[in-house]
């Protein structure tokens, strides 16, 4: 591979020398150094997972009210800056026949659950948003949602929402293959297991995007005023 080179051996190398392990990923995500501030321009867009009443109400270890209350800053800061904001929410018909199928050791509902549950709060909402509905974890799969971005000359996201590990994290390896530049407010992001939001912000987010909070994000939008 032209200007690569991948070290795929472990323990000793050919010629007996031990190689060197990579350090660790940080366990710890910077979130107020310098070297999280992240770089927005006019193509950016603000894609926000699955803030619906029913899934807002679940027991995340961040409270669903504060991840509300940060996603409806960094939408206000958006619009403010008529930059597009992007809300999906996850919904199936009412008698069940697209939920996903799949054989698996822990199977999700097997119906729907009722349109309440789907409803994003009025407060987030606003005339002019982009509404997404999708039917599996990611927001790529079987939607517009890249249609909806690339016509409108985006090409980097601010991603937040619930729940981390599972349709934030299936969104962003989705947008980060689609080649799309990413950040991640991670204030504006939670889930139901403290452990894997960790994980998926010390580890995985770091390698395919910027991980920031809601207040530098907005700070970052000021300069495009």
């Amino acid at each position: 591979m032209a200007g690569c080179w991948v070290r795929w051996r472990h323990g000793r190398s050919a010629a007996g020398t031990r190689v060197q392990p990579r350090p660790p990923f940080p366990t710890v995500v910077p979130m107020t150094s310098p070297a999280s501030a992240p770089a927005l321009d006019a193509g950016t867009a603000l894609v926000l997972i699955d803030l619906q009443h029913g899934i807002l109400a679940l027991p995340t270890a961040r409270p669903g009210d504060e991840i509300l209350r940060n996603a409806i800053a960094l939408a206000e800061a958006f619009r403010a800056h008529k930059l597009p904001v992007v809300l999906v929410n996850v919904a199936w018909s009412p008698d069940g026949c697209d939920l996903p199928t799949t054989d698996v050791d822990r199977p999700g509902p097997a119906t729907a659950p009722p349109a309440a549950f789907s409803e994003i709060p009025a407060e987030l909402a606003a005339l002019g948003d982009v509404t997404v509905t999708k039917r599996h974890w990611g927001a790529f799969t079987g939607t517009e949602l890249d249609l909806q971005l690339r016509r409108r000359g985006i090409h980097k996201i601010v991603l937040a929402g619930i729940s981390t590990s599972i349709g934030v994290e299936s969104t962003a390896r989705a947008a980060w293959e689609h080649s799309y530049g990413l950040v991640f407010a991670e204030d504006a992001t939670a889930d139901l297991d403290a452990d894997s939001h960790a994980h998926t912000f010390g580890k995985i987010f770091p390698r395919i995007g910027r991980v920031s909070s809601t207040r530098e994000i907005i700070a970052a939008l000021d300069p495009l005023s």
